[in-house]
């Protein structure tokens, strides 16, 4: 089976220093980074569960605050040891692909989307360097 874990879960925020606040004190989540996209707009927080390392929930903020109450998931992501396996078994399926290359990020982690049988955002993701 080539994806191993639920990565992680994106939701849209349109105040990001609030997003983590509400998630750590409702939830009980911990922040554990922020990260500036690669292009530089987007602001991506990480969050997860005190004692684990794995990222549970991931609030993206500069993308598109504009989205309804419904619809704020913008996708699920799946971690796999070699992404170019992946993008390469997802075009031999073909599988709809979001974009046509693996994006890396500044921590050295790639991703790439595609479509679910609904048009859903999915992400197959290869971690990169923890945060320090």
């Amino acid at each position: 089976m080539p994806a191993r874990k639920i990565e992680h879960i994106g939701i849209m925020a349109k105040d990001l220093e609030a997003s983590i606040e509400f998630y750590c004190r409702v939830i009980g989540l911990e922040h554990r980074s922020t990260l500036t996209h690669t292009g530089g707009v987007i602001q991506m927080a990480f969050l997860s569960f005190p004692g684990s390392n794995e990222t549970d929930i991931e609030l993206i903020s500069g993308y598109n605050a504009s989205l309804p109450a419904e619809g704020k998931v913008h996708h699920a992501a799946f971690t796999v040891d070699d992404i170019e396996a992946e993008f390469d078994r997802m075009k031999r399926l073909n599988v709809p692909l979001l974009e046509q290359e693996i994006t890396t990020l500044p921590n050295g982690a790639r991703y790439f989307f595609f479509f679910g049988p609904d048009g859903e955002h999915l992400e197959m993701f290869q971690p990169g360097q923890a945060p320090a």
